[in-house]
């Protein structure tokens, strides 16, 4: 396949993808983190679809209810790791291809942190790895552990050890291979796939790097190329944690920082911000969830949050933004798809990878007001958090003529344009409305701005 097909980091800009040979900006949710394990899959993608979405997240999971490992069960109950299960495997085909041919990316995490932790029964007490659950080893033989008895976000089941640059556990290092050799036979001839190694991780940097190094390789024996990064705990994303990937272009080809999630308002954008500029190499910058309902914990703040933060990641120019799965998140709830709809119909007007966040162009703007992302000069486009009013500077425009639209986030419509007057290279933008709106600002010869 011709590598220009597979998702990469775009040419001309490589804070963004492109895929099949054009730049493309990432929007997405789901109910799900593990998609393919779940029923109606086709159902939702095309839910997804239909309200301009096109990205989702894989977790290779198995702890609810319904699910499949991805191990034969004897008879006796225990799993035999040297047999895949036919089932598992075949969730995951299906997923992968409905995917495919809706164009969808997908991000995978290729080791779900919790169903290796003492999260629910679900989890480790019930994993085909744990030795009191297969055939294939003892807890004496494979170093494991039969309980795991702190939080799954400490890192401290051995299974995370076993890489030759920690512990060099090789037997169990062996059925971690082979888990990942069939994963990557299903995913490596297809252009849609990124691969993060790990669901927001304390452990070893050692770990994530070895498996990345190892995804990155098997591409190249295949014949093509892998993009891969790491998913840390922090949520402070200026953490030594996170230098792993900021600091390591040579080992993760994107950074994922979803975890900036749970921060709030100004704060969460300028940390957004201050990611692009300590990446150490220009990359590709993810947001797989986000945080955010009403009817989540109380950490996660409300619905009104997670729509804030989906669109602030686009407006602090980063390449892609989803919903995360209830109750965290919106998943694909209806007002998630009323935003998906809209960032789409707004991107469809100014392309994010000829712009850069500027909101030092705003004036009169209080903090978490109004955030701007502005191909200076062309086109401005300001997000609006609860309406008002703000000064946008468009000095850079030398007196062209300008059009003004604005867009009703929580409707998906355009209003009417309007040319609009900016005395002094200063336009004055004033929201309809209360609540959630985008203006868009562009000079007359760069097209009209569609009504309704």
């Amino acid at each position: 396949m011709d590598s220009n097909q597979r998702i990469r980091p775009f040419r001309a800009n490589r804070r963004y993808w492109q895929y099949k040979g054009k730049p493309v900006l990432l929007l997405g949710g789901s109910v799900e983190d593990n998609l393919f394990q779940i029923p109606d899959i086709e159902g939702h993608l095309d839910l997804l679809q239909s309200v301009g979405g096109n990205y989702v997240r894989c977790t290779m999971s198995c702890r609810d209810e319904g699910n499949v490992w991805p191990f034969e069960q004897n008879a006796d109950g225990l799993y035999d790791l040297d047999k895949p299960s036919a089932e598992f495997w075949r969730r995951f085909e299906t997923f992968i291809g409905l995917t495919a041919e809706r164009d969808i990316i997908v991000q995978i995490e290729i080791w779900a942190t919790f169903d290796f932790s003492n999260a629910f029964e679900t989890c480790w007490p019930s994993n085909p790895y744990n030795p009191r659950n297969n055939v294939n080893y003892t807890s004496e033989q494979s170093n494991l552990p039969e309980k795991v008895d702190r939080s799954p976000l400490l890192g401290d089941n051995l299974f995370f050890y076993t890489v030759p640059e920690v512990c060099n556990n090789e037997l169990v290092l062996c059925y971690q291979h082979a888990f990942v050799d069939r994963l990557l036979s299903h995913t490596l001839p297809r252009a849609h796939v990124l691969y993060c190694m790990d669901n927001e991780t304390h452990v070893w940097p050692q770990w994530g790097a070895y498996w990345s190094e190892y995804i990155k390789a098997a591409a190249i024996d295949a014949g093509t190329v892998a993009q891969t990064t790491e998913m840390w705990r922090q949520r402070d994303v200026r953490h030594p944690e996170h230098w792993a990937t900021l600091h390591h272009p040579e080992t993760y080809s994107f950074v994922d920082v979803s975890q900036n999630g749970g921060t709030y308002g100004q704060l969460n954008y300028d940390r957004a911000v201050w990611v692009r500029g300590h990446i150490g190499r220009l990359r590709p910058i993810n947001n797989v969830k986000i945080y955010g309902c009403d009817d989540g914990p109380e950490w996660r703040k409300s619905a009104r949050d997670g729509i804030e933060r989906f669109w602030r990641n686009i407006f602090a120019g980063h390449a892609a933004s989803r919903f995360h799965r209830p109750p965290g998140g919106l998943g694909l709830s209806e007002k998630a798809q009323a935003n998906i709809r809209s960032l789409r119909m707004l991107t469809d007007e100014i392309n994010p990878w000829d712009c850069e966040p500027a909101g030092g162009l705003l004036f009169d703007c209080r903090e978490n007001q109004a955030y701007c992302l502005a191909n200076a000069g062309v086109a401005y486009a300001v997000f609006f958090t609860d309406g008002g009013q703000v000064g946008l500077d468009v000095s850079a425009v030398g007196g062209a003529e300008l059009i003004l639209g604005w867009l009703d986030i929580s409707q998906s419509n355009w209003s009417d344009s309007q040319i609009v007057a900016a005395p002094e290279g200063r336009a004055e933008l004033s929201t309809p409305g209360a609540g959630l709106w985008a203006a868009l600002v562009k000079t007359c010869d760069c097209g009209h701005i569609p009504s309704h």
